[in-house]
Parts: structure tokens; C-alpha cells; sequence
């Protein structure tokens, strides 16, 4: 089975209103794919001081636009992620709707980015934001799909969690950074595919030097055999890539690491 995934690698500027109507643009321009996936944090600078004021509870502007769009197009729209606002709380939330516009999956980041890198990047998001508690996995016309958002990839334990739970694909909204993102993307998407057996789908917001916050950009795909399908550049892109399925299955019948876990020995060890 052949899946077009639409990745929507956006130029997120201090203007919310222009963010959200590119936003739209963008799923018109990547109308084609069966899949659309929005970058982390695409509405509002990625900035601790902009994520209650940017913020909205589901049902508002942005997420409005992204059901409106998947019931336009007939499409699944991952909506990369936004600052909810709940009650008063604020998540670093991704939102996922059906060909009818409908909200199917909601996930909220559940490992804050609080790193203080000696030279580098120094960021906490636990000052502004609450952690989500919850793995997801959500039905397709695909088949299951696992969603997480950029920091969350990094545990191995997630990804296994929601390749248990089925999910032939793992699609990662994320925001590395100028310190992090050379370091370890491509690494960690490719390792996650690997270990996992899964496609991974990481879509990134496009790199703006003059931010508060700059990204790495690199959106990228890797197939299960820990391959990459796709990887893109710094600048602002859309593109629609096409993957086969069903080779997650064929890999996982020829190399079947998931069957040959030994949990009676892990669970062993943790006690």
C-alpha cells in the first residue's frame, strides 16, 4: 500500500494571523497527499515568552482552519503542533483530523526540552508549558499511525510503546536546534526506524537565522530498514513523498526483532 505524506516545512514568522494563512496555503499547495504534516509550533515563534499569548484552546483559529482544510480536501491533517491553552495550563499540543474534518488524535508533548548545553542551546519549556501523559496511535484508511512531538523521539521507550500498539508510522512534528540537530536528526530518526521497524516522519519548521529560536529544519523521512526516503534543507518547502507501506511488514517478516523481544527478561531486570 502507497502512502503520499504532504510535509509542510513552514517559514514561522512573529505574525499569527500570516502564520495560519500560510499554513492554509500550504495544505492547498500538498493537496495531493493522503497525509499533511505541519512543523512544531507553526502558529507562534517558538519562544516561552510567546506560548500563552499565542495560545488557544481547541476549537480556536488554527485548529478551526486545520478541520476546515481536512474537510475540504478529503484529507488527514497532522497539525504539527500549537500552544493549547487549557483551563490554565498551557500544552505544547498536536492535533490530528479525518477526511471530515473531525479530531481523531490529540497529543501532548510529554517530555519538556529543558537542556542547558555548555556552549550551546539553553531552553525550558517546563517554565511556560504542562506535559501531556499519554501515547498515541491513531487509525488511518493506512492502517495505525504513532504520533510524538520532537523531544519525546528522543526516548526509545516511546517509540516501542507506540510500535506495540501497532503503528506502522511514526510522525514527529519537531523544532531541533542549531546545537542539537547537527549532532543527532538524522541519527535519531534513522536509529527510531530501525529499532522500531517503522517509517518515521519528522517536519520541522523552516530555518530562520534572525529568530529567537532558530531551527535546524532538515524535515526528513526514513524507511524501516533505517534508510532516508527524504530529507530537506533549511529553507521553507512543501513536498509530497511518497512511501510503500507494506514494506514495514516485509521487513519485520525477514528481520522479526519485535517477535524475538525477551520481555520476561526485562521485566525481570527493572524490578
Amino acid at each position: 500500500m502507497k502512502v503520499k505524506f504532504g510535509l509542510i516545512q513552514l517559514d514561522v514568522s512573529s505574525d499569527k494571523q500570516r502564520n495560519i494563512e500560510r499554513a492554509r496555503q500550504a495544505i492547498e499547495a500538498v493537496k495531493d497527499a493522503d497525509v499533511i504534516i505541519l512543523p512544531e509550533i507553526w502558529n507562534s515563534p517558538y519562544d516561552n515568552k510567546c506560548f500563552r499569548e499565542y495560545g488557544e484552546p481547541f476549537g480556536g483559529e488554527s485548529t478551526k482552519m486545520l478541520s476546515e482544510m481536512a474537510k475540504k480536501l478529503g484529507k488527514y491533517i497532522v497539525g504539527g503542533s500549537i500552544p493549547e491553552l487549557d483551563e490554565d495550563k498551557v500544552y505544547n499540543t498536536s492535533f490530528v483530523f479525518d477526511r471530515n474534518g473531525e479530531m481523531i488524535a490529540r497529543h501532548r508533548k510529554m517530555h519538556l526540552f529543558d537542556i542547558n548545553v555548555k556552549g550551546g542551546q539553553s531552553f525550558c519549556e517546563s517554565a511556560v508549558l504542562t506535559p501531556g501523559k499519554e501515547v498515541t496511535v491513531f487509525d488511518t484508511d493506512f492502517g495505525k499511525m504513532g504520533l510524538c512531538i520532537c523531544y519525546d523521539y528522543r526516548f526509545p521507550e516511546l517509540a516501542r510503546l507506540m510500535a506495540l500498539k501497532g503503528a506502522k508510522t511514526i510522525i514527529v512534528p519537531a523544532a531541533f536546534n542549531m546545537t542539537t540537530g547537527p549532532a543527532h536528526w538524522e541519527i535519531m530518526f534513522r536509529a527510531r526506524s530501525l529499532d522500531n521497524q517503522v517509517f518515521s516522519v519528522g517536519v520541522a519548521p523552516a530555518r530562520d537565522v534572525n529568530g529567537s529560536y532558530v531551527s535546524y529544519a532538515n524535515s526528513i523521512v526514513c524507511s524501516p530498514w533505517g534508510d532516508i526516503v527524504k530529507l530537506f534543507d533549511e529553507k521553507e518547502r512543501y513536498e509530497i513523498v511518497e512511501v510503500e507501506l507494506d514494506k514495514t511488514s516485509e521487513i519485520r517478516e525477514q528481520l522479526p526483532l519485535l517477535k524475538h523481544r525477551r520481555e520476561d527478561v526485562y521485566i525481570m531486570a527493572e524490578k
